[in-house]
């Protein structure tokens, strides 16, 4: 292989890694039943005219695997927050002490559970379409390297480990999904 087809190669890997890191960084957002703090990654609160994510209004910790407790740095932002969390939809009522939120993480239900499942799929499903538009792109690469006048068997050769590189992070990710699966429907 040249610079240009390792490059081409090298490039595919680095997008199809960033897929399944993306990929795990959704899954952590989907609860298994124990409380962690990624359940409220994405809850923004309006903060002095800004929206800001609740990880950089709060000190956000898990005491136990049913409970997760928000302490705000600015103790005058505790409604904002409480109602963020509301407002996310995230089946969580969460409890104003005063100086903190405390929020019980219900056990799921079954229903719950298999809806999480279907959320993980999905997710599943947009990686394994990145994954395939990376692909796609680098067979595009490869043929715009042959035009240039790159030799044939290289750019079939690069085609063929573009397709492994594929299959393999396709698989990867069905692995994952195969995990998480498990997390969410064990009681």
């Amino acid at each position: 292989m040249n610079d240009e087809t390792e490059f081409a190669l090298e490039e595919a890997r680095e997008g199809m890694v960033n897929a399944i890191n993306h990929l795990e960084k959704e899954f952590q957002k989907i609860r298994a039943g124990k409380a962690s703090p990624q359940m409220l990654e994405g809850v923004k609160i309006e903060y002095y005219g800004v929206i800001t994510p609740i990880e950089q209004t709060a000190n956000i910790s898990t005491p136990d695997a049913r409970q997760i407790i928000v302490q705000p740095w600015d103790k005058s932002v505790i409604g904002l927050i409480e109602k963020a969390i509301q407002v996310a939809n995230l089946g969580f009522n969460p409890k104003n002490e005063g100086e903190i939120l405390r929020i019980s993480v219900p056990p799921l239900t079954e229903e719950r559970r298999k809806e999480m499942v279907k959320r993980a799929k999905a997710e599943t499903e947009n990686a394994k379409i990145s994954i395939r538009n990376i692909r796609r792109t680098a067979n595009e690469t490869a043929k715009n390297l042959k035009k240039e006048g790159i030799p044939e068997d290289e750019v079939e050769k690069l085609e063929h480990d573009i397709q492994k590189l594929t299959d393999d992070f396709i698989s990867k990710v069905e692995q994952i999904l195969e995990t998480k699966e498990k997390d969410i429907l064990t009681i």
